[in-house]
């Protein structure tokens, strides 16, 4: 495993928060994670200034295709807002602590609310290559949760309730800036799977039985450190392919790319919509 023991201490993300306020002079209050493909969204933002990975002390980089490695922080709805274009993944050899570090780290730079997106793979019936899928509930099945280990108690509680771990009032607002662009939106529970292959048709029966909308590789562990620090989560899901054994067609990681690329204007504007939904309910 690519490991650093320090990563998820409150020292490392005290040094790390310090840096990126230093650079961007502000205090973000919505985080974004951006996921396979999904990276142009940051463009939409204004004044925005790029801080690449490399820059940002204890800041772990992606090796997947997809995910450019930049923390980008500008305005949006008239609130400061910070983005991660990529997030790095247990499939790539990292432990928990790396592999969260990012969403810690935008709660340290003050994000209360932070919105999470992933590239996924449809299971329920009736989903198509491009539907965006609300997600209301997860099963974690990659074997991995952040918390094991030590509690650093300035970060959260040993032993977090997830009874709510998507804020009702952040999926509302999705619902909202769907209906804004017309566009429907899917609801459902995405599993988490480890990785790096994807699934057998017999997993994906699995999956089904259990109750999954969708599939992936990342965001259940994000959510857990997440609400661990008290932060608000809403997350939605691109569904760039049927899961295996519904289709007949492999998959590919090129295809989730283009579909993602295909459908990055609509999606861009319904997250523009969203952020736009909770400033609004932050004012009133």
């Amino acid at each position: 495993m690519i490991a650093n023991p320090e990563l998820d201490t409150p020292a490392a993300l005290a040094e790390s928060a310090a840096r990126v306020r230093a650079l961007v002079g502000c205090e973000p209050e919505l985080g974004v994670v951006l996921g396979s493909g999904l990276g142009a969204f940051a463009q939409a933002l204004e004044q925005r200034i790029i801080l690449p990975y490399a820059d940002i002390p204890h800041m772990p980089s992606s090796s997947v295709e997809g995910h450019a490695g930049n923390l980008v922080v500008g305005r949006m709805a008239g609130i400061p807002v910070a983005c991660m274009q990529g997030r790095v993944h247990f499939y790539e050899g990292h432990s928990a602590g790396p592999v969260v570090f990012g969403v810690r780290l935008l709660a340290a730079i003050g994000c209360r609310t932070v919105l999470l997106t992933n590239a996924a793979g449809g299971i329920q019936p009736g989903f198509a290559a491009g539907d965006l899928m609300l997600i209301v509930d997860h099963l974690n099945l990659s074997g991995m949760n952040p918390l094991v280990g030590p509690n650093p108690a300035e970060l959260g509680p040993r032993f977090p309730d997830l009874s709510h771990a998507y804020d009702a009032g952040v999926a509302a607002a999705a619902r909202v800036a769907a209906r804004r662009e017309s566009v429907e939106l899917r609801e459902g529970v995405y599993a988490a799977m480890l990785g790096p292959s994807y699934e057998t048709p017999a997993e994906i029966r699995m999956l089904r039985t259990l109750g999954a909308a969708a599939v992936g590789m990342s965001t259940v562990a994000e959510v857990i450190a997440l609400r661990h620090m008290g932060v608000r989560v809403g997350a939605m899901s691109l569904i760039t392919n049927l899961a295996a054994g519904l289709s007949g067609a492999l998959l590919d990681h090129a295809e989730v790319q283009e579909v993602a690329r295909r459908r990055s204007r609509v999606f861009t504007r319904v997250l523009e919509r969203w952020i736009e939904a909770l400033a609004g309910e932050a004012r009133e």
